[in-house]
C-alpha cells in the first residue's frame, strides 16, 4: 500500500493507494476513528449500485452503525438545495457531532458530502473514498469543498480536510469512458505545471492501465506538497493548480453544468492558456504543438464549440475566485513543467485567443 501525508499539523491526514482497497475500507476509517459509532455513506445512484453494499459491509464489520443517503446522478446536485436536504437528514438520523460522513462518488458527490461535513452542526469528521479518476487525482485532496451557483462553479465552500482519503485504482475499471477522460485532463496538468518526467510519460504511454497507479501517485504527490504549502490559498503557491480552470470553470457554467464534463472543460482552458502564453512570447510554438498532442492523445477537445462567443466566456469570468484587486489572474505555462501567475492578460488579448 502507498501511504502519502498530507502534512497540515493537526490537520495532516493520509492519503492510502491501493488496488482492492474498498474491502479494508471500514478497518481503516476505524484506525483513524476510535470511538465513532455512527457514519453516514453519501453517493449517487451510479456508485451505489457498484460498490455501497461492499463499503456498507466493510463499515459494519468493524463496528459502525451505518446511514446511507443516495442522491441522483450529476454536477447539479451539487448546490445548496441538496445540501439543506442532507442537513435534514441527518438530524432524523440524530447524528450529532461525533458522526462521520463518507463521500463515496466522485468529484461532485466529494465536494457536497465535505461541504455538508464542514457546515453541519459546524462541522463533522468525513472521509474520502473518490471512485472516479478525476476525484482520485484532485477533487478528493487539498480540503476545498463546497456546492455551485447559477452564477458559477464552488462560488460557496470552505477549506476542510477530510480525515483519510482510500484510493481504490480497481475501481477505475468501471469507469466509463469520458469520465475517465476528466481525470486525464487532470493529470497533464499536473505535468504541465509541475512535472516534465510525468508529461514524457504521457507522450510515451501506450496502455494507461499499465502506468495508472504510476500516475495517480505522481499527481497526488504534487497536489499534497502544493496543499501542504498553501492550505487556504494564501500565498499563492496553491494557485498553479487551478491551471486551466480559469476558462474551464466559464465553459461549465455557460453549459449549465451539463454540455461539458469537468475535464473537458479543463482541457479546453488548458489550450487557451497555452495560446495566451504564445501570444504573449512566454512560451514559443513548440510547447503547444505539445500539449495540444497530448491532450489529442487522451480524447480531450482542443477546440470552443461552434457558435460559442468570445463574449459570452468574458462574462463569466467575472465571477472567477481568482479575481483580487478587481484583477483577474491567469496561470500561464513557460514550458513544461513549469507556469506562472500573472494579471497581465489584456482583454484585447484574450478576445483574440478566443
Amino acid at each position: 500500500m502507498k501511504k502519502i501525508q498530507v502534512k497540515l499539523g493537526r490537520r495532516s491526514y493520509p492519503i492510502l493507494i491501493k488496488s482492492g482497497l474498498l474491502s479494508p475500507a471500514g478497518k481503516l476509517i476505524r484506525q483513524r476513528l476510535l470511538g465513532v459509532r455512527d457514519i453516514c455513506i453519501i453517493t449517487d445512484k451510479d456508485v451505489a449500485r457498484l460498490y455501497l453494499s461492499q463499503v456498507t459491509r466493510s463499515c459494519r464489520r468493524a463496528g459502525f452503525s451505518v446511514r446511507r443517503i443516495i442522491l441522483p446522478v450529476g454536477e447539479t446536485q451539487k448546490s445548496l438545495t441538496t445540501a439543506k436536504n442532507i442537513y435534514q437528514k441527518l438530524l432524523k438520523f440524530r447524528f450529532d457531532r461525533s458522526a462521520v460522513l463518507v463521500a463515496l462518488g466522485g468529484g461532485v458527490i466529494g465536494d457536497l458530502t465535505g461541504f455538508v461535513a464542514a457546515t453541519y452542526l459546524r462541522g463533522v469528521n468525513f472521509i474520502q473514498i473518490p471512485t472516479t479518476l478525476l476525484a482520485q487525482v484532485d477533487a478528493g485532496i487539498g480540503g476545498k469543498v463546497g456546492v455551485n451557483l447559477s452564477q458559477g462553479k464552488n462560488l460557496v465552500g470552505a477549506f476542510y480536510q477530510p480525515r483519510v482519503v482510500l484510493i481504490d485504482p480497481r475501481v477505475l475499471r468501471s469507469l466509463p469512458r469520458r469520465q475517465m477522460k476528466n481525470g486525464w485532463a487532470e493529470i497533464i496538468k499536473y505535468a504541465v505545471i509541475k512535472d516534465g518526467h510525468l508529461f514524457k510519460i504521457l507522450e510515451r504511454n501506450k496502455d494507461i492501465w499499465s502506468i495508472l497507479e504510476k500516475v495517480i501517485v505522481r499527481a497526488v504527490v504534487i497536489k499534497s506538497r502544493l496543499v501542504a504549502k498553501d492550505e487556504r490559498d494564501e500565498s499563492g503557491v496553491r494557485m498553479i493548480l487551478n491551471y486551466g480552470h480559469t476558462v474551464g470553470h466559464a465553459l461549465e457554467s455557460l453549459g449549465q453544468f451539463k454540455r461539458h464534463q469537468h475535464g473537458e472543460a479543463v482541457a479546453l482552458g488548458m489550450t487557451i492558456a497555452a495560446n495566451l502564453a504564445v501570444s504573449l512570447k512566454l512560451v514559443g510554438s513548440d510547447f503547444l504543438k505539445r500539449q495540444t498532442a497530448l491532450l489529442e492523445k487522451y480524447g480531450l477537445p482542443i477546440r470552443l464549440p461552434a457558435g460559442l462567443r468570445p463574449g459570452q466566456i468574458i462574462s463569466k469570468l467575472k465571477y472567477d475566485k481568482k479575481i483580487s484587486r478587481k484583477k483577474l489572474h491567469w496561470v500561464l505555462p513557460r514550458g513544461i513543467g513549469r507556469v506562472m501567475v500573472s494579471d497581465k492578460v489584456s482583454l484585447r488579448v484574450l478576445r483574440k485567443v478566443l
